[in-house]
C-alpha cells in the first residue's frame, strides 16, 4: 500500500483572511524547521533587593524558519535544462510588495494540522491554538544556487526562508481573550459601537460607559471611529 505524501504548502491571503488564489507547494518536504517564540521581561529595580523585580511588558513576535530544496535535473543538464527558478520565483515573489496593498502579502505557511506546534493548547490558552497553520510574512529569504547547467542555467536551489507570525491588533485581542475583570482590556471598536454597548458587553451593564469615556479622555462619547483602540478599566 502506498502512502500519499502531504506537501507543505504556503498559501497567499487577502486582507479578510480568505485565500488568494491557489496555494504554492514545495517541491520536496523541509527536513526540519524551527520555531522561536521570546517575551519582553522588563527588571524594577528595588532598592534593598537581592533582585529586581521581573514585570512582564508584552510577548515577542514568533519566528519560523526552514529550507526548502528544489531541482529541474530531471529535464536534463545540457542546453535544454529548465531553469530551477521557473520554481523557486513563486516563492521569492512573496518577499516583493504587492502594489494593491503596498506591502508583502500576509501568508499561511501549512504542513499538518493536529501535530503543529500550538494546535493542542487548552484551557486558558485554547482561544490562541493554532487552527489552521502559521499565519505569517516573509521577514527573509535567502536563495542559493547549488548546480548550473552547461549553459550556465541554475539547476538546483537551496532557499533559506524566515517568517514573521502575523496577526493585526482586533485578531490579537479576540484570540487572547482577557477574562481578568480587574485588569484593563482593550476593544478595538467596531461599526455600529456605542460606549453603551462597549460597556454591556465587558461590564454587563451599559450604564457604565462613563468610566469607558474617563479612561480615554473622549470630550465626545458619540464620536467613535471603526479600528479606534480603547483602554476598558476595571470597575468595582
Amino acid at each position: 500500500m502506498l502512502l500519499t505524501l502531504l506537501k507543505a504548502h504556503v498559501q497567499r491571503l487577502k486582507p479578510d483572511g480568505t485565500a488568494d488564489g491557489s496555494p504554492f507547494r514545495v517541491q520536496f518536504n523541509p527536513s526540519e524547521y524551527t520555531l522561536s517564540k521570546g517575551a519582553h521581561i522588563a527588571e524594577i529595580a528595588v532598592p534593598g533587593l537581592d533582585q529586581p523585580i521581573l514585570q512582564f511588558v508584552r510577548g515577542q513576535t514568533e519566528t519560523m524558519s526552514l529550507d526548502l530544496f528544489f531541482d529541474t535535473t530531471e529535464d536534463g543538464v545540457g542546453p535544454d535544462a529548465t531553469a530551477v527558478t521557473t520554481k523557486t520565483d513563486k516563492f521569492y515573489e512573496l518577499i516583493k510588495i504587492d502594489r494593491d496593498t503596498h506591502a508583502p502579502p500576509i501568508l499561511r505557511f501549512m504542513w499538518g494540522q493536529d501535530g503543529f506546534a500550538g494546535a493542542n493548547f487548552d484551557g486558558n490558552w485554547s482561544s490562541q491554538a493554532r487552527t489552521n497553520g502559521f499565519q505569517c510574512v516573509v521577514e527573509s529569504l535567502k536563495q542559493r544556487f547549488t548546480l548550473f547547467s552547461s549553459e550556465g542555467i541554475p539547476v538546483r536551489a537551496v532557499l533559506s526562508v524566515s517568517l514573521r507570525e502575523y496577526y493585526s491588533l482586533e485578531d490579537q485581542i479576540q484570540r487572547i481573550n482577557f477574562n481578568s475583570p480587574d485588569h484593563t482590556h482593550a476593544h478595538v471598536v467596531q461599526r455600529g459601537d456605542t460606549l453603551a454597548t462597549i460597556a454591556a458587553k465587558k461590564y454587563d451593564d451599559p450604564r457604565q460607559w462613563r468610566a469607558i469615556a474617563d479612561q480615554n479622555r473622549l470630550t465626545d462619547p458619540l464620536d467613535l471611529q471603526p479600528g479606534m483602540v480603547l483602554d476598558v478599566p476595571p470597575i468595582r
